[in-house]
């Protein structure tokens, strides 16, 4: 084999609420992460962010360092082509302009790097495309990877990488030398699944080890709750798929618990079991694996979310915490508007009833509202405003409020955009002109806000927040304020077959027997 390798890499990443309103365009990924060519590899360099404000080391940054180890290792020189590095905030579909500029653009950098031994996709798997038309068999994801296939031909290795809420369709089985989900929920492995897709393209074009997959489609959108990968009931699971990956015939194992909001007919929970070729039972070995785990998974299906309180009893019990809050903060979770779960971040419930029935108890209360931060930006810092706030990007779901308030801040920060706070007595309203990424301590520290000095902290997640709100929370709530992530709203969504838990569904396997039949006409040149 030569010496020398050329690799090319590309992200095209984002998570698709079909519930959501808002359409997510261009200007959404410019104004968040758009970064071309070597861009992309300077974006990697120390001291800087790999998704500026968002990801210091995330895959594309552990691809680099996986095929740079295996190369150096095998003797090998390598050559890194970045393509585009594309990737924004969870929201509505991406307009049918917006998704196609960007695979053409990825398409287009791709022709012009010449031939190449391999390519690597960093997607999501849950995307969505208002207006794009494509078979049963393919999603938006695999309908990239279809193109990328096309352009390439039938010889290179392309490996993949997905967030474990992505749903697998068989054109993506088709069309990807090897697929690798996350492997943690909440996610914390971004850059170790690029690092492991590195190490997979390297030792495949050696010769080393050939890649075949097996997978499984369940008819679940819920289960497995809580679905963090520490917790059980998923916990055994992942374990066993950490076991299953001790067999040297074995290259990979991943569980996708898919996103319950996307409106792709064939959605589900997915299994897929990667082994080696090379070895001589690989094939009914990896189908044997993925048609385990997929019992494993069908096995815990009845373990739903729980049931969220109202704003009111989440307000009470805050107020109760009077120990708890001296040495931290009561975090509010608004599980109905989760921004990271694709929901506009501007629904209005939480933010009524903390200014009705919270006054006395500092509380910081994020909300997305474009129109009202430019409406306010020419006013005055320590101007009383009267106005109405929030509700306007999905007014089928909410009203906006009506609050009379004093401006006390205004601000830019990337990824965020303009920001105003509105002091409504001591409920403070954090309006953003970007997307409401209330996650992090970080998030109210770029407004100016301190977080240890709230008794309330709203955020917009399910389950991150856990995780970095860990040295400040003292109490944690979730809190149901209808909205676009209640579970039981994605049940309105429509599907080729029953699905569970809205459905009683006896088994898994017809449904995954038709997907798995389901097949495009191989890949042609777009």
């Amino acid at each position: 084999m030569k010496k020398k390798l050329r690799i090319a890499l590309a992200r095209i990443n984002q998570e698709t609420n079909a519930l959501s309103p808002v359409l997510t365009t261009l200007e959404d990924f410019e104004s968040q992460h758009y970064a071309r060519g070597q861009e992309i590899l300077d974006n990697l360099g120390p001291g800087r962010m790999e998704v500026e404000s968002f990801f210091r080391r995330a895959e594309l940054s552990g691809f680099v360092r996986g095929t740079k180890e295996s190369c150096k290792r095998a003797g090998l020189e390598l050559e890194l082509i970045p393509l585009i590095s594309a990737w924004a905030t969870p929201s509505g579909p991406l307009s049918l302009s917006c998704y196609e500029t960007l695979v053409e653009d990825l398409l287009t950098r791709l022709k012009a790097a010449g031939s190449v031994d391999a390519v690597y996709l960093c997607l999501h798997g849950a995307m969505g495309v208002r207006g794009l038309e494509l078979a049963p068999s393919a999603t938006p994801d695999s309908e990239i990877l279809r193109r990328v296939r096309a352009a390439v031909g039938p010889d290179v290795v392309i490996g993949v990488s997905l967030d474990l809420h992505g749903n697998i369709s068989a054109d993506m089985i088709d069309h990807a030398t090897f697929v690798q989900a996350y492997r943690t929920n909440p996610h914390r492995d971004h850059h170790a699944i690029g690092r492991r897709v590195g190490r997979l393209s390297v030792r495949t074009l050696q010769g080393e080890i050939k890649p075949t997959m097996a997978w499984r489609s369940l008819p679940v959108l819920l289960g497995g709750s809580p679905t963090l990968d520490f917790w059980n009931p998923m916990r055994s699971i992942f374990r066993r798929m950490k076991e299953i990956e001790r067999d040297p015939a074995v290259l990979g194992a991943s569980v996708l618990t898919c996103h319950p909001w996307n409106d792709h007919p064939e959605l589900g929970w997915s299994t897929i079991v990667i082994t080696d070729a090379l070895h001589d039972d690989a094939r009914p070995k990896a189908d044997r694996l993925a048609d385990e785990l997929a019992e494993r998974c069908w096995s815990i299906r009845a373990h739903q979310p729980p049931e969220f309180v109202e704003p009111r009893v989440a307000i009470e019990r805050a107020r109760g915490a009077r120990l708890r809050r001296k040495f931290g903060v009561v975090v509010l979770s608004d599980a109905s508007d989760v921004v990271t779960a694709g929901a506009p971040g501007d629904n209005t419930r939480l933010a009524k009833e903390l200014i009705e029935h919270a006054q006395g108890l500092v509380s910081y209360v994020p909300i997305r509202d474009p129109a009202l931060v430019e409406e306010l930006w020419p006013e005055e810092v320590g101007a009383r405003i009267r106005t109405r706030v929030g509700g306007r990007l999905d007014p089928d779901r909410g009203a906006p409020l009506e609050v009379d308030a004093v401006l006390t801040r205004k601000a830019e920060a990337h990824g965020l955009g303009r920001l105003v706070i509105l002091d409504v007595g001591t409920i403070r309203l954090l309006v953003v002109a970007g997307p409401a990424l209330a996650v992090q301590p970080r998030f109210f520290r770029m407004a100016g806000l301190d977080v240890l000095k709230a008794d309330i902290v709203v955020v917009k997640n399910f389950f991150p927040f856990l995780i970095y709100f860990l040295p400040y929370s003292r109490m944690n709530i979730f809190v149901r304020t209808q909205g676009v992530t209640d579970f039981d709203a994605a049940f309105s969504l429509s599907f080729a077959g029953q699905v569970y838990p809205r459905d009683d569904v006896s088994s898994w396997r017809p449904a995954d027997a038709r997907r798995r039949a389901l097949r495009s006409a191989p890949a042609s040149s777009p």
